[in-house]
Order: structure tokens, then C-alpha cells, then sequence
């Protein structure tokens, strides 16, 4: 008997939208800067970990989409809390410039990664549209040090989050009833 292969999607998708509200309520100023102590192992752990994890069970489902995706912002959030954590003892200085510069990059990756999701449904193309923008707002407010725009970048990140959080729980939802329950929408032919 064979065993049905699972979708990792949703996996991925929560990990990625858990760790983003964390970090954009931290950005946002919601919670205090000791709040640090708390997003950066989350960030680590299920940010990095399960999306790295989720990007090579989507390699081996064959989703070359899913598979850089989820392994590319696993890996970012790994150096988010590397970087962080070697800041926080001392051991590296960071750049807002470098930071923000490095963040716009990200923007460009993100960017290119949504022009993939024009096939897709509608819940995926709104996490990359919201994340490719993220990134970029994020940048900007490092580079510029304006804390009006990286507020803004927070309030996006939040929106991103929740996308992420909808396109995990409707395919959770959708596969365990067999039919749409949660509306998805739909982009493209194919």
C-alpha cells in the first residue's frame, strides 16, 4: 500500500506567517525591544528550520516553485537570527545601510518569485505582492532611517502574515473537506 504524499505547503506557509507577525509587531511597536529575546529563536527554529524542512519535501513533490521559495525564506530567517544574535553580543556591527541594501535584494528575489505565482491562486500571488513590497519598504527604512516608512514596512510585513496564514489554513481546510471551503481565487489558465 502506498502512502498519499502530503502537501507541505501549509507547513511552510504558517511557519513563514507566524514568524512574520512576530517580527512585524516588533517592528510595528507593539511589542517592547526585549521582545528581541523571543523573535529571534522563533525565527530560527520555525521560521528557518520548518521552511527549510517544507522547501525539501516540496523538492521531493517535485515543486520547483515551492522548493526555492521555502528553502530561500527558511534560510533568511535563519541569517535574520544569526545576524541578530551576533549584533546583540558584540561580535558584528550592522550597517543600516548594508542592512537595507541587503533587504531591497531580497525585494528583487521576491519580485521575480511572484511573477511566478500568475498561475496560481490568488492567496499565493497576495503573499509574494505584499512580501515583494515588504522587503522593499523595509529597505528603504534602513537605508533612510525614516521611522515612518519602517513602521509602514511592519504594518505590510503584518499583511503579508496574515495572506500567508490564509493561503496555510485554506489548503489545510480545503483538502480535509475534498472541496473549496475557503475561496482561494483563482489568476491564471493552467
Amino acid at each position: 500500500m502506498s502512502m498519499k504524499m502530503v502537501n507541505p505547503a501549509p507547513l511552510g506557509l504558517a511557519a513563514f506567517a507566524l514568524t512574520t507577525a512576530a517580527l512585524s509587531l516588533f517592528i510595528m511597536g507593539v511589542l517592547p525591544k526585549e521582545a528581541a529575546a523571543i523573535v529571534i529563536p522563533l525565527a530560527a527554529a520555525y521560521g528557518g528550520l520548518a521552511q527549510v524542512l517544507t522547501g525539501w519535501w516540496e523538492a521531493k513533490c517535485g515543486n520547483s516553485f515551492g522548493f526555492a521559495a521555502f528553502t530561500s525564506y527558511g534560510a533568511f530567517w535563519f541569517y535574520y537570527a544569526i545576524l541578530n544574535y551576533l549584533a546583540a553580543v558584540g561580535i558584528v556591527v550592522v550597517s543600516p545601510v548594508a542592512a537595507g541594501a541587503v533587504l531591497i535584494l531580497w525585494g528583487f528575489f521576491t519580485f521575480y518569485l511572484w511573477l511566478a505565482t500568475f498561475k496560481a491562486n490568488m492567496a499565493v500571488f497576495l503573499v509574494f505582492l505584499f512580501l515583494w513590497i515588504t522587503f522593499v519598504v523595509l529597505g528603504v527604512g534602513d537605508i533612510t532611517g525614516i521611522p515612518v516608512v519602517t513602521t509602514s514596512g511592519g504594518v505590510l510585513a503584518f499583511i503579508t502574515a496574515v495572506a500567508a496564514w490564509y493561503a496555510s489554513l485554506s489548503a489545510i481546510i480545503n483538502e480535509n473537506y475534498q472541496k473549496e471551503i475557503l475561496p482561494v481565487g483563482r489568476l491564471g489558465r493552467g
